[in-house]
């Protein structure tokens, strides 16, 4: 298939929606829109030349949801990209918070066969560096059995497992507090009316907002 703007657009689209679906719910245009930085006009007109492509199914009032056919080809783009946050971050030793902003370039740009040849190099890894696990052909990744930061109670401990969806401003931020997959955190306290979680991590206390908390995913202590 040759690939042109409206493929590479494509492609961020169906991606975006499979990362911002719960349950397989319907993602709001609203949604879909702030997440990629555009207009809701915009990113309704777009949801029209997908759904005249045959890839999401937009309910109105409700939102989009993806089609098989638009699920194949943001599971490929998935793939792909996180193949390659693993080869930039494993192979390349370029930084945790770094590697996602390149894969997203190079995603698009990859061909099938390359991404094949990628996977087999790496030795088939299980997921990205940030957790996320890497789509497998004819198959769909079992949901991962973790919770975001914010299901936990004070005096609860846990490690990090995953960051979802990932944004490079999250990821940044979370490398400064030294939050990345595989920390262990205890979680002291909820500030109340919104406020921030209060974490101990070793001898230090971290600061962490809900709204950040609710994309960091981890298992207690004893399950990891």
């Amino acid at each position: 298939m040759k690939h042109d703007s409206f493929n590479e657009s494509a492609e961020m689209y169906l991606k975006t929606v499979s990362e911002l679906a719960v349950n397989e719910g319907p993602v709001p245009i609203s949604a879909l829109a702030g997440r990629l930085g555009v207009s809701t006009v915009s990113a309704t007109e777009m949801v029209h030349r997908l759904q005249d492509h045959g890839l999401v199914e937009h309910q109105p009032y409700k939102g989009i949801c993806l089609t098989e056919c638009g699920y194949r080809q943001a599971s490929e783009v998935i793939r792909s990209h996180r193949l390659w946050e693993r080869f930039l971050a494993d192979d390349l030793g370029l930084a945790w918070d770094e590697v996602h902003s390149l894969a997203c370039r190079l995603e698009h740009a990859t061909d099938p066969k390359v991404t094949e040849a990628l996977d087999a190099y790496l030795g088939y890894p299980a997921t990205c560096p940030h957790g996320n696990p890497i789509p497998r052909h004819h198959s769909t990744p079992s949901e991962p059995e973790d919770c975001p930061l914010t299901e936990l109670r004070p005096g609860d401990s846990a490690v990090i497992t995953r960051v979802h969806p990932e944004s490079d401003e999250l990821l940044e931020y979370l490398a400064d507090l030294e939050l990345v997959t595989g920390t262990y955190v205890s979680l002291f306290e909820v500030v109340p009316f919104n406020g921030p979680l209060v974490f101990k991590e070793r001898e230090r206390t971290v600061y962490l907002g809900l709204e950040a908390a609710a994309l960091v995913f981890c298992k207690p202590v004893e399950e990891a």
